[in-house]
């Protein structure tokens, strides 16, 4: 992926950038986002849709990127983590400002590409982790699989559950929320 410097980068000069581009920061290494596929962008605008519809009327709000997701709640903008996960679920209204989110949302996401699939599932899961998001999901596209990662309270992810698209998903932390995979990955 393109990078705009190799050296460690702030939060702070992360918004001195163009829009023209998106970036992502993981451990202060700035990753330029390729545009999605179609078949990633149906994929979020359908989960999305429900996601949505679930949460209508109820204190937890949906986003999609791009969408600054800064894991760090710190005040300062020294901040080294900034990603832009596919769908983002913020409960905590506290945690959302004009920029994004200042915090881990309670549910992420992602939606694996050629060119990201890496990043989404060794340094994006492990910061997930870290920052303490309760529910990650990624999706495998081609595969039509789902692997759900439930922070445990050892604030570690257990063994991933996995779906396939005859499943009917349940989400961990939204036990209400249920959906038949080929809902989605159809």
């Amino acid at each position: 992926m393109n990078q705009p410097h190799r050296k460690k980068v702030t939060y702070a000069e992360y918004v001195t950038w163009s829009d023209e581009q998106r970036y992502e920061i993981i451990d202060g290494i700035p990753y330029m986002q390729a545009a999605p596929s179609r078949q990633h962008q149906r994929i979020v605008t359908q989960l999305t849709g429900e996601l949505y519809t679930f949460f209508k009327g109820k204190t937890c709000e949906v986003y999609t990127a791009p969408f600054d997701v800064r894991l760090s709640a710190a005040e300062d903008e020294e901040e080294y983590q900034v990603v832009q996960p596919d769908i983002s679920v913020v409960c905590d209204e506290r945690k959302l400002d004009d920029k994004g989110c200042k915090g881990a949302p309670d549910l992420i996401v992602e939606v694996l590409s050629p060119s990201t699939w890496q990043r989404d599932r060794i340094e994006k899961l492990n910061q997930y982790q870290r920052h303490k998001v309760r529910e990650y999901l990624l999706i495998y596209p081609n595969e039509k699989i789902v692997e759900q990662y439930i922070l445990e309270e050892n604030g570690m992810y257990g063994t991933p559950h996995i779906y396939n698209e005859e499943d009917v998903f349940r989400s961990y932390i939204f036990p209400e929320f249920e959906i038949t995979m080929s809902t989605i990955l159809s």
